[in-house]
């Protein structure tokens, strides 16, 4: 292969890594966005369709209870966005090859969270408005719930460390936000009110759901700082 065959060749690869990584930027930002954009929808249209309810004391997950009157409404929204999670996630595991090792240990992880939380809830979604002492009830708070918490926080911790050895600082503070969201959820939901149960359980589910639309920015901004360094 001659020097100019070679240089043609390496253009043409390099013109295909660009397109790619560029598709790969805006999907995730997209599937980011949405994400949370239908995990907001399910809260507050699947809450008009469950009469009675109280969102500042019931939580979120009563919405897709299988005897909720909204669970039919609810669990589509639902679905939707764990499908844009978990397609987001994905994404910015193919992106995140360069980036500091410990930083794309918590991106995996992370996305394995989206995988279990999308397959076991749909699979073993609360019977009963609560917590009705039902096997399947069971598997969804105490089985699941305890994963995909446990898997939450490690994979947010080595994000959070990830991102300062990177120095991405922006997105350190974020995680590191998120992180004390979702403790404090899920902390006070035990020990404040129950009249405000349901507000404060919501810093902990919201906490995850937002992170994942971050994630998304950041993984549009990663196509940005690659075209940059290639310049």
């Amino acid at each position: 292969m001659s020097s100019a065959d070679y240089m043609k060749r390496e253009e043409i690869n390099y013109m295909e890594s660009e397109i790619t990584l560029k598709s790969l930027g805006r999907w995730t930002l997209v599937c980011g966005v949405l994400s949370v954009l239908f995990y907001f929808l399910h809260d507050v249209i699947g809450a008009r369709y469950y009469p009675g309810y109280e969102w500042t004391k019931q939580a979120v997950s009563d919405l897709t209870a299988t005897d909720a009157p909204s669970f039919a409404v609810a669990s589509g929204f639902v679905t939707v966005h764990k499908i844009f999670s978990c397609v987001c996630s994905a994404f910015l595991c193919v992106m995140v090859k360069s980036e500091h090792k410990v930083f794309r240990v918590g991106v995996y992880l992370y996305t394995l969270m989206n995988a279990i939380s999308a397959i076991g809830y749909a699979l073993f979604p609360l019977s009963g408005s609560g917590y009705d002492g039902s096997v399947q009830s069971f598997i969804h708070v105490y089985v699941l719930t305890a994963l995909v918490v446990f898997l939450s926080i490690v994979s947010l911790i080595l994000i959070t460390i990830g991102s300062f050895k990177g120095k991405n600082r922006l997105l350190g503070i974020l995680s590191i936000a998120a992180l004390l969201s979702m403790f404090f959820g899920a902390v006070g939901s035990f020990n404040m009110p129950k009249e405000i149960f349901g507000l404060i359980e919501r810093f902990s589910t919201y906490s995850a759901v937002i992170f994942t639309g971050v994630l998304g920015g950041y993984g549009f901004l990663l196509h940005k700082k690659g075209i940059k360094e290639r310049v």
